[in-house]
């Protein structure tokens, strides 16, 4: 059952180009030239109740604008939002109750408050009633260790400390949908393994719905079953991981270690691609042949001494989708 439905979605803006006119003798005059810029070109999609979907895409993409008309922020231009079937423009108030939201780059944490009384805060804002309240602090403090960091000031708190309280402060109000714009940007390892087990966790415990825009091919790899690609407004790609890769990179790479040199090894359903020393690469088509025949097959011209198999790397299919 779909909990989100985004029906061609469009946002225009208004922006104003400078033009210098005529030269006089006491200084240039400057034009305003009005001119109108798509970010979102008749997007649509659905997701489901439980999933978690990477939006991604290159810079000015249009998938922030678009996390921003979902979550109410923003305005379309044309088109529809419906979250639990509600407008979060229509219905703001309603909508907002249900979601979470957290952008990477913008804390909504009071910066001259102790992180504890910012969820106070936010406790009399969402009217959290105090066994749901004292229920969800403990929760996050399972997940994100928030107890450690609940009574230091939100301005002491390191950009991974933030990004947590961050989090346990979108999850207070228990909503079915969260929206996580660039979680780990600028994160430690150890601060984006919190994070993404954070995230896979309120999933599987909770099935909170989760649509996260990230640059880190590991958020995508790691945490999402589902992948929109998004490009000049454009809603380009949209299925599983698995689906992408054998639609849009369907090779895989074999590498076999040679107990000696060898010339570069010929076959009519592999190309050859590498050759160091006693190691070559070959790419082959997955419909053309299997890796197993292609092996059978290379062990006749030469020794095999170890072999190994890789899968199109994910950044590779992102940009082709990106290039298309």
């Amino acid at each position: 059952m779909s909990i989100i439905t985004v029906d061609h979605l469009v946002k225009d803006y208004k922006i104003i180009r400078k033009e210098e006119g005529l030269k006089g003798a006491l200084k240039s005059l400057v034009h305003k030239k009005k001119e109108s810029l798509r970010a979102v070109d008749h997007v649509s999609f659905s997701i489901d109740r439980g999933e978690i979907v990477a939006y991604i895409g290159p810079n000015g993409a249009g998938k922030s604008t678009t996390v921003k008309m979902m979550s109410g922020i923003l305005t379309p231009t044309a088109g529809e939002i419906r979250i639990n079937g509600l407008s979060p423009q229509k219905n703001r108030k309603e909508v907002v109750q249900n979601l979470g939201v957290v952008f990477g780059q913008r804390s909504q944490l009071q910066w001259d408050l102790r992180l504890g009384e910012t969820f106070e805060l936010l406790k009399r804002i969402y009217r959290i009633d105090d066994r749901t309240y004292k229920g969800n602090l403990d929760i996050m403090d399972d997940i994100l260790e928030i107890g450690q960091i609940i009574d230091q000031p939100v301005r002491q708190l390191s950009l991974g400390q933030r990004m947590r309280g961050d989090l346990a402060a979108a999850m207070l109000h228990s909503p079915e949908v969260l929206f996580l714009d660039e979680p780990t940007i600028g994160l430690d390892v150890n601060a984006k393994y919190a994070i993404r087990k954070f995230i896979k966790e309120i999933n599987q415990t909770r099935k909170t719905t989760i649509i996260l825009t990230t640059h880190d091919l590991g958020d995508i790899q790691e945490l999402c079953s589902r992948l929109m690609i998004i490009n000049k407004g454009k809603l380009i790609e949209d299925g599983s991981l698995v689906e992408l890769i054998d639609r849009i990179a369907p090779y895989r790479q074999l590498i076999v270690d040679f107990y000696a040199e060898q010339a570069p090894i010929c076959h009519p359903s592999a190309q050859f691609i590498s050759g160091e020393g006693a190691r070559q690469v070959l790419r082959f088509q997955k419909t053309d042949i299997t890796a197993a025949k292609l092996i059978e097959d290379i062990s006749k011209q030469a020794k095999i001494k170890d072999f190994s198999l890789e899968e199109a790397k994910i950044d590779d299919i992102i940009k082709v989708a990106y290039d298309q």
